[in-house]
């Protein structure tokens, strides 16, 4: 029998809980609630109460109430309810995750269904769920329904709602995972301006044996890469495509965090990485830049798309980032450098060509890398077939253990 966590603070939302693990039960499922509030639960008794949830945070439910600090209980509470999830799914005690609630059950629940592993079904039903839901989804596959109303009570739309929830969770932990080939999966970064490279690598790792999971480096595509490669689920990665460390530094909309390109090196996965696209910060429609940036090399993608040409200061600093990331990997790791361009329009007589700042990209590689990272400088560009096929190449060798 598959189990359902039900996470959510009963304090409030008791009787809606209490709807929902009927609907579960109807179904043949079993169900674990968990309080995440911080008084005394309405109408269900819950299996893991508010008590161990606050201690797993370090904190005392009750003493979170009696400060009236809603912020702060939001905070400790969701940090209680990671914990106890990541122990319930470590138990074999949680096969999928329901949760419902406004901005600040929503809150809670996201954060713990994030620490889950990727394929671990987690359905959270919320009010916010029709505005920006990256803060709550994040890298990782959280499936958001919007409430229709408020959730406060159980009424004629709400049950509709809530009975569909329950049904769609119910389904997705008896679909059981997809067959799996055999294949070893690797992960290769990819952005519209590299395609041609990753297109070739990914053709000739196929080649070699490998089931290749390519992702768009928007920001969350780099960042649900890294989750892969936490969760174990990746032999390798291609990071052809590094442009999310340019939106971080200096303030594009496709920042993957200030901790993209540290996954695989921290968990020693065996990696392969280049310098795609990272001479562009990537900006909304040309009205969208920002006023300081107005004088920049500017370059209209699409409508919808403003690439800004990242400076030789930028780039330099950039090189140095870069070699302090891969000099900490515990993992076998590889560094090509494509020294005829490193995107399809920063090649000679196109609009970001500046061999000024790709000498001070590579002058910062230089002052920061460890001897142990391995270099491939290359005269090609990032997408020349023959460059593409040697990065692959180079990885599939690092993967089976070859010097």
């Amino acid at each position: 029998m598959s189990t359902v966590v039900l996470l959510g603070t009963l304090d409030t939302k008791g009787v809606e809980y209490a709807f929902l693990r009927e609907r579960l039960r109807e179904r043949g499922v079993d169900v674990v609630v968990v309080d995440a509030g911080v008084r005394e639960p309405v109408g269900l008794e819950p299996d893991v109460g508010r008590e161990t949830v606050a201690r797993a945070a370090g904190a005392d439910a009750e003493q979170l109430a009696a400060a009236g600090d809603r912020g702060a209980a939001v905070t400790a509470m969701g940090e209680g309810a990671e914990q106890v999830v990541r122990r319930l799914h470590a138990e074999g005690r949680l096969d999928g995750i329901l949760a419902l609630g406004g901005s600040g059950g929503s809150s809670i629940a996201a954060k713990a269904m994030r620490a889950l592993p990727v394929g671990v079904p987690k359905l959270l039903v919320s009010t916010v769920a029709s505005g920006d839901t990256r803060p709550y989804v994040g890298a990782v596959d959280v499936t958001m329904m919007y409430s229709v109303v408020d959730i406060s009570g159980v009424n004629r739309v709400s049950a509709r709602i809530m009975a569909n929830a329950a049904g769609a969770i119910a389904g997705m932990v008896g679909a059981g995972a997809a067959p799996d080939e055999g294949k070893p999966l690797v992960a290769a970064t990819m952005f519209g301006v590299t395609t041609p490279c990753v297109t070739a690598a990914r053709e000739r790792l196929e080649e070699l044996g490998y089931e290749v999971l390519v992702f768009h480096a928007t920001g969350a595509g780099g960042q649900s890469m890294e989750a892969l490669a936490r969760d174990g689920f990746l032999a390798g990665v291609l990071d052809a495509t590094t442009t999310e460390l340019a939106d971080e530094l200096v303030g594009g909309v496709l920042s993957a965090g200030p901790d993209r390109l540290e996954a695989a090196g921290a968990t020693g996965l065996p990696q392969v990485v280049s310098l795609g696209a990272l001479d562009m910060v990537n900006f909304g429609p040309r009205d969208t830049v920002p006023p300081q940036f107005a004088a920049r090399n500017l370059y209209v993608h699409n409508p919808t798309v403003t690439l800004m040409r990242t400076t030789p200061a930028e780039c330099e600093e950039l090189g140095r980032t870069i070699g302090r990331k891969l000099s900490a990997a515990t993992g076998p790791t590889a560094l090509f450098v494509p020294l005829g361009g490193i995107s399809m329009i920063a090649t000679r007589g196109q609009p970001f060509h500046d061999p000024e700042a790709d000498d001070a990209l590579v002058a910062g590689l230089r002052e920061t890398l460890d001897d142990r990272v391995e270099v491939h400088e290359r005269s090609e560009d990032v997408n020349d077939p023959t460059f593409a096929r040697a990065m692959a190449d180079r990885l599939h060798e690092l993967i089976q253990g070859g010097p």
